[in-house]
């Protein structure tokens, strides 16, 4: 008797409404782990002392926070102000020029490599409906989908707020630890552990190899670390 074949593959959803914010969120998580922890190596190597060290970090973690959330709100703001004079004048293109929008969508068609028997059928569907074209076009021609445009707020959110929670695995043992060697110790096992942990989620999200790019994401900070501590050692020595 045989046996029916069947599909084994199992059906992987894609990500959703929250693609569009995953720049957001790994950008400002990441930022905060790494450039805190940059920046606490960079003083203690200068010799600052613990409460030095938490003045500073704190300052940094701050400042860092209200820069990422300003400047992804204003770019994210700045771009889709410009998409919709984009728009604007696409609309007005479709009521005065609406032959040349068609055959440049037919162009775009064309490059997609849809074949020339098929392109009146797929056409027709545009020729009378304007609203359609508009869409056809906003997403071929200026890569516009309604439903992954950000949010300028939730951008400055996700940017500024994940940059405070990244910046904290370097400022928690500098308040609870006056020893600035032992801090700055738990501080890297924190940072390159977060690390570690943002660069397996990206990963998952990204469908790629988990290990490899949560070591290389702990690498990058762990190298950047050693060379800030040396450089706050030398100009901390300079200064003396």
């Amino acid at each position: 008797m045989a046996v029916e074949n069947q599909d084994t593959h199992e059906y992987i959803s894609h990500i959703g409404e929250s693609r569009q914010y995953w720049r957001d969120i790994i950008l400002g998580v990441n930022d905060g782990l790494v450039s805190i922890f940059l920046l606490v190596a960079g003083v203690v190597g200068g010799g600052l002392d613990a409460g030095q060290v938490l003045l500073t970090a704190i300052a940094g973690s701050l400042a860092g926070a209200v820069s990422m959330a300003a400047g992804e709100y204003l770019a994210t703001k700045s771009q889709d102000q410009i998409l919709e004079a984009e728009l604007t004048l696409e609309r007005s293109h479709i009521i005065h020029f609406k032959d040349q929008e068609l055959d440049q969508l037919r162009g775009f068609f064309t490059d997609m490599e849809i074949k020339e028997d098929d392109m009146d059928g797929v056409m027709a569907g545009f020729i009378d409906n304007d609203k359609a074209l508009l869409n056809a076009m906003a997403a071929l021609e200026f890569g516009v989908i309604e439903s992954e445009r950000r949010s300028p707020y939730m951008a400055m959110a996700a940017s500024g707020l994940l940059f405070l929670v990244g910046s904290m695995p370097s400022v928690i043992p500098f308040m609870v630890l006056d020893d600035t060697g032992t801090a700055l110790a738990w501080a890297s096992v924190f940072s390159l552990s977060g690390l570690f942990v943002v660069g397996v989620i990206k990963a998952r999200v990204a469908n790629s190899h988990w290990v490899k790019s949560g070591l290389e994401n702990m690498a990058i900070a762990g190298v950047g670390g050693v060379i800030a501590w040396a450089i706050g050692s030398v100009i901390g020595e300079a200064l003396v």
